[in-house]
């Protein structure tokens, strides 16, 4: 398992990458407003939650997750802002703020 600090605007999110397999990797940036995770993780159970969370898909890597765009989201991330194709960086900004 592979953590990491990631900083944006005086906030410090963490991102744990956990090899499942050679070819898969369980990936989720977590703060104190919400998370980013990957698409093994469930939206839906997210939703029910009433979390704010948004899924990405296509990564192996918290680096590949910063450079990628929000393909699922649940209504309490809509409410702050985020939106579908937004940018993650810009997602984080505003669970930042």
């Amino acid at each position: 398992m592979i953590t990491k600090e990631i900083k944006i605007k005086n906030t410090i999110f963490k991102g744990i990458e956990l090899e499942l397999s050679k070819e898969s990797n369980l990936l989720v940036i977590t703060g104190d407003k919400g998370y980013i995770m990957c698409g093994y993780l469930n939206i839906n159970t997210a939703q029910k939650r009433n979390d704010v969370a948004c899924i990405v898909t296509g990564v192996k890597t918290i680096e590949d997750i910063l450079n990628s765009n929000i393909v699922a989201l649940t209504a309490k991330a809509q409410e702050l802002g985020i939106s579908m194709n937004m940018p993650v960086k810009k997602a984080l900004e505003i669970l930042a703020e």
